[in-house]
């Protein structure tokens, strides 16, 4: 019985115990609630600003001649003199002579084609005075008119023989002038087959030699970049000037930089079937570039073809681009939103965007790990070059 009090009196006491702390809860003060404030991360931003630029297609290409000859002597004979320009890497003037070919034999053929044509010179006034003394004859009935039908054929042959004789004779002097080979411009030796005592044949190559006025490289060019050159599609021959696009050249020989301007003359007929590229050439006056050496052929170099103009282009980094065509927004409120944009292309370390943006418009170029839509911000400018 004493068991059962105790039991009933440690229950009653427990029972007690809970209705106080269960009091004591309900009345007692609620503590202030305080809202967790919002961090806001710092990026970089640039303020967009849509304004005309000039597009530009880069490449690479090697530097060869514009004009390229194979000097060919077109009289036989033994070389009785080579001129020390005429050697790999030799300078010439435009009518230099480069070689002369033992002309003895062709002074000979002169002097006997100029022999030929005094005689038949000679043969043919006789044969006029034969003539006009017949024709005085039948005037006068003294003889018959086959007598001047002979007298007149002879005179004929003998003309017919005078303008053969003087036709031969402008043969052996050209000959003769042959045995001269002059350069037909300005330039420079690449090779040379040839040496003093040596008998040369007609037609045979003794020399390559290129032009030093102007110099060519050949670009190839995708044909998806042809659009922002706006180049006719099939034009024939040379671009007119106002068409061709202006060109930088570059390259780093030696140590040290140089540059040269250029024009973009034509572009090659055919587009390769594989790389679907198109070769566009670009051709460099040396004289239009006082300033540097010749453009030396074999140089490897870098291009920048002049494109066309294109209003309201955006120009941002690439590290603004997000998801390949979006960027980020910061609004008024400095909160972040995604935005889709038109890429026109990429250029260097930029992005083209030619729409969804408008000047204004605050967009983010930091390397955000982690973006939630409408995130808080902090901005710090960043110059649009910079």
């Amino acid at each position: 019985m004493g068991n059962i009090i105790k039991g009933a009196i440690t229950v009653g006491v427990l029972f007690f115990a809970v209705i106080v702390a269960y009091g004591l809860v309900k009345t007692a003060p609620e503590p202030e609630q305080i809202a967790p404030e919002e961090m806001a991360t710092s990026i970089r931003v640039i303020e967009v600003e849509r304004s005309p630029i000039r597009l530009e297609v880069t490449s690479q290409g090697t530097v060869v001649p514009h004009k390229e000859s194979e000097l060919i002597p077109e009289v036989n004979g033994r070389v009785s003199w080579v001129s020390p320009n005429l050697v790999a890497g030799g300078y010439f003037k435009a009518d230099d002579v480069l070689l002369k070919i033992d002309d003895r034999d062709y002074r000979s053929m002169v002097a006997r084609a100029q022999a030929t044509l005094s005689r038949a010179r000679a043969e043919e006034e006789l044969a006029r005075y034969e003539l006009g003394r017949m024709e005085e004859l039948v005037k006068k009935k003294l003889t018959s008119q086959s007598s001047l039908e002979n007298v007149l054929r002879n005179h004929r042959i003998a003309k017919a023989a005078l303008q053969d004789s003087q036709i031969a004779l402008e043969q052996a002097n050209r000959d003769l002038n042959r045995t001269e080979i002059r350069a037909p411009y300005e330039g420079l030796v690449r090779t040379e087959k040839v040496d003093l005592g040596q008998y040369l044949s007609r037609g045979q190559s003794i020399a390559s030699i290129y032009g030093s006025e102007s110099a060519e490289v050949r670009l190839p060019v995708a044909d998806l970049q042809l659009a922002y050159l706006d180049l006719p599609l099939g034009h024939r021959g040379e671009l007119s000037g106002d068409l061709a696009p202006d060109v930088l050249l570059s390259t780093d020989y030696g140590g040290k930089h140089y540059e040269w301007v250029g024009k973009l003359v034509r572009t090659e007929a055919e587009i390769d079937s594989k790389s679907r590229m198109v070769t566009a050439v670009v051709r460099v006056r040396n004289a239009e570039n006082p300033d540097q050496p010749d453009l030396p052929v074999g140089l490897f170099v870098n291009a920048s073809i002049k494109g066309r103009a294109v209003d309201n282009v955006v120009t941002l980094p690439r590290a603004a681009l997000r998801n390949q065509n979006q960027v980020l927004i910061v609004d008024g409120d400095s909160r972040l939103h995604y935005r889709g944009v038109e890429i026109m292309r990429f250029e260097n370390d930029n992005v083209l965007i030619s729409g969804g943006l408008n000047s204004g418009d605050i967009v983010n170029v930091s390397p955000l790990q982690t973006v939630i839509e409408g995130m808080r911000v902090n901005t710090i400018s960043q110059p649009a070059n910079g």
